[in-house]
């Protein structure tokens, strides 16, 4: 070993990405290394510390009107947290009335533009918008083979919604036989989908299903067909075909003139998210959420005087209504201890049930879900703004059980259905985007469904008989282990679970099981606070033996 007079301190410049903690760190190099090896370790030290951000590359044309285009894209992946480049196809004149002129650029200053960003900036995904022509198509394709990148989104913008013609007939081909065959996901809309396919009909969901089917043939590994413009639908309805199996995504449908861009903003927030490492799937289904939320909250703006305006991306930073509250969102580790209120317990000890959420919030619940069978509505809603202020102010999710109308009158944070009650699609439409929805499942299909619908979680039980609920079908272990493992969305199980047995549940340390939800156990206890702060302390026990592998049951 050197002694300490062989080394030298030496000072680090790190970049200005470097995560604050590194800053702290020392760097000691051999006094022997020349300056130009000590150049290079520093170099690669620097490097190693870098944080590197997720970068998506558009190649689209430019939207004077601002609201489609690399002008939308590069505001959707602002708006997801991710850093944005662009090399411009084409610069159109457009404004809400429609497109009055395309000047394509010159193919040989696309390729100096690709060449730029790719050898550079190391660019994680790569999508297109508006390719004017077979020959930048080729340019593209060119480039992507010389510097290849993690994914390639597809938008085969061929006509804007106004009916405006934006790139040749010969594109098609182009995209049939050369770039859809280096795509990870294509999305065309129905008008797009039909051009590909030779004028194919698209009139229902079964339609788009086989369209995507027949698409994915031209050689992308995912295809996504969009309905927004599916007649004669109450839902927005996408269909997402990954190569074996196709899957209907249903949203609320959004009745707004400020639709201008919505496909080049779905396309780049897939993109998004696959450059942060999502999976397709969760990609798309973000996707289409921020696309929602951001109509949503656009809806009334008024900009221009057409029959199509812009929406806002950037509501996000405005703190909408629809948002659950400011620094308020859903975590998938908000179920962790999920109290579920019950009247008939808390008149039994003679509380009130602002009372006994209070106890359970300074026991340390997670998330709280007033259950309120007997009550009349409008103390219901008393009590529950009451409780609502209670959760606002220890930053306590609050949701509702069943009651959408109370929900919307308390401002909860959202609402828990089950399988008898509304379904999850019609709750966010009544809600609006931001809120969270949990919808209770005992099987595969109904998680899948829940999914497929727009919920947030699932509670999965009954795991063991309860009292709280007669003739309630039990599913056990093994049961909420099927679920957990099919389910694409956090999971917290329910169903006479307590500090007996919350063991043999959490100790599963089966993927998506987030947490227990629990009633008796709680609130049918002389001492809630009491009792929840023991619970608590055994579901962390549990959950630091999971992690550390040493889980005895």
């Amino acid at each position: 070993m050197a002694s300490s007079s062989s080394l030298i301190l030496q000072p680090l410049i790190l970049p200005s990405t470097t995560p604050r903690a590194a800053f702290s760190r020392l760097v000691f190099l051999p006094r022997s290394l020349s300056p130009r090896l000590r150049a290079v370790s520093l170099s690669t030290i620097a490097m190693a510390l870098r944080t590197k951000f997720p970068h998506v590359l558009t190649v689209a044309g430019s939207d004077s009107g601002g609201g489609a285009g690399i002008q939308a894209d590069i505001k959707a992946c602002g708006a997801m947290g991710v850093y944005c480049s662009s090399v411009i196809t084409a610069v159109t004149a457009q404004n809400t009335v429609g497109v009055q002129g395309v000047h394509p650029v010159p193919e040989a200053f696309i390729e100096e533009q690709l060449n730029s960003v790719l050898s550079d900036m190391e660019v994680d995904v790569v999508k297109t918008g508006m390719l004017p022509s077979p020959g930048v198509i080729k340019v593209l394709c060119d480039s992507l083979k010389r510097f290849p990148v993690k994914a390639l989104v597809v938008d085969p913008v061929m006509v804007s919604t106004s009916g405006d013609t934006l790139s040749s007939p010969s594109t098609l081909s182009g995209y049939r036989d050369d770039l859809f065959g280096m795509a990870d996901i294509v999305t065309p809309n129905l008008k797009e989908a039909s051009a590909l396919l030779g004028g194919m009909q698209l009139q229902t969901v079964s339609d788009m299903s086989l369209a995507a089917k027949s698409i994915h043939k031209f050689g992308p590994k995912n295809v996504l067909v969009k309905g927004g413009d599916l007649s004669g639908s109450s839902d927005a309805v996408d269909v997402f075909f990954d190569g074996e199996t196709c899957y209907e995504l249903h949203g609320s449908r959004v009745q707004t003139r400020n639709t201008h861009g919505t496909g080049c903003t779905l396309a780049s927030c897939i993109a998004a998210e696959l450059s942060k490492g999502s999976p397709m799937l969760e990609a798309v289904k973000a996707a289409k959420a921020f696309v929602e939320n951001a109509l949503h909250y656009s809806k009334s703006i008024e900009l221009g005087s057409g029959p199509q305006g812009p929406f806002d991306h950037l509501f996000r930073l405005k703190s909408p209504p629809y948002n659950v509250a400011p620094g308020l969102k859903f975590q998938p580790d908000d179920l962790f201890l999920y109290a579920v209120t019950d009247s008939g317990m808390n008149s039994k000890w003679g509380r009130s049930m602002t009372d006994a959420v209070e106890a359970v919030i300074k026991g340390g619940a997670t998330i709280v879900q007033l259950r309120e069978k007997h009550m009349e509505t409008r103390e219901f809603v008393e009590t529950a703004t009451a409780c609502m202020e209670i959760c606002r102010l220890h930053k306590i999710p609050l949701l509702i059980n069943d009651r959408v109308d109370v929900a919307l009158a308390c401002n909860a944070d959202g609402v828990h259905v089950g399988q008898s009650d509304m379904q999850a699609r019609t709750v966010r439409a009544l809600l609006g985007p931001g809120k969270i929805i949990g919808v209770s499942c005992k099987t595969i299909a109904q998680a899948e469904q829940a999914w497929m619908d727009g919920a947030d979680y699932i509670g999965c039980g009954g795991v063991f008989p309860t009292s709280t609920k007669k003739d309630n079908t039990t599913i056990g272990l093994e049961g909420l282990k099927e679920v957990c493992l099919a389910s694409k969305l956090p999971v917290v199980a329910i169903g006479g679970i307590g500090i007996g047995n919350a063991n043999l549940v959490l100790g599963t340390g089966v993927k998506n099981l987030k947490g227990v939800a629990v009633v008796s156990a709680l609130f049918d206890r002389e001492s809630m606070e009491g009792e929840t702060k023991k619970l608590r302390s055994v579901l962390e026990r549990v959950l630091s033996n999971v992690s550390e592998g040493t889980v005895v049951l």
